[in-house]
């Protein structure tokens, strides 16, 4: 049986996707413009500095880049520090190991004042071994499985005892070349790839109330 759970924060467990939908709103919001239906899709798979350029470009705005990732930044850190919740049953899954000796890992992609916001907010923080993100693994992505390795060796457990918990395809695969567990907890932001993240993973969840037993 496994001896270390190793989880992703937003998707999995942070049912956080409409808070990102909320901040651009609010942002355009702030300068009399209403989001354009294609605006969102279009920007999902930028980075933020690129998100930033092409919203100054479409909407002839006068700020810098570095003034509207500034602006982003506060406002997902008051939105993760307050508003973002917990996917259902998260919180007593974290205790459930916690009290039966597993060993708790955070893999995530989320910048270090976002995560810390959300963890403290939902109570989560005080249960983690280890919180590492993929900067802290050489920056390589989740495509690969550097970012779950690294993690385990903080956790101090081989890669065969751990279970990874994600929402997206790409890690999920990640985490089974790496040897490991991979379970599967759905998210709207990933619902096309869900046949085939239902196929890949071990398990596959709606919430946490039916995760897996580890110990």
């Amino acid at each position: 049986m496994s001896k270390a759970a190793i989880f992703d924060l937003d998707g999995t467990l942070l049912d956080s996707m409409g808070v990102w939908n909320q901040i651009d709103i609010d942002f355009l919001g702030r300068r009399g413009i209403a989001v354009p239906a294609d605006y969102m899709t279009t920007v999902a798979s930028m980075q933020f500095r690129e998100i930033a350029e092409y919203t100054i470009a479409r909407f002839d705005l006068p700020d810098t880049p570095e003034q509207l990732l500034a602006e982003w930044d506060e406002m997902a850190r008051i939105a993760y520090g307050t508003t973002v919740q917990a996917k259902p049953g998260a919180v007593e899954y974290l205790r459930e190991l916690k009290a039966v000796g597993v060993r708790l890992g955070v893999a995530t992609t989320l910048m270090p004042q976002l995560r810390t916001a959300a963890l403290d907010h939902l109570g989560m923080s005080k249960y983690f071994d280890v919180i590492v993100s993929v900067d802290d693994a050489g920056g390589v992505g989740k495509s690969e499985p550097d970012v779950y390795l690294f993690a385990a060796r903080r956790l101090g457990v081989k890669p065969e005892d751990c279970t990874v918990f994600e929402d997206l395809l790409v890690a999920i695969r990640s985490a089974k070349s790496a040897g490991m567990q991979a379970w599967a907890m759905y998210d709207d932001s990933s619902a096309a790839d869900w046949p085939e993240i239902t196929r890949v993973a071990d398990g596959a969840l709606h919430d946490f109330h039916d995760a897996p037993r580890l110990h």
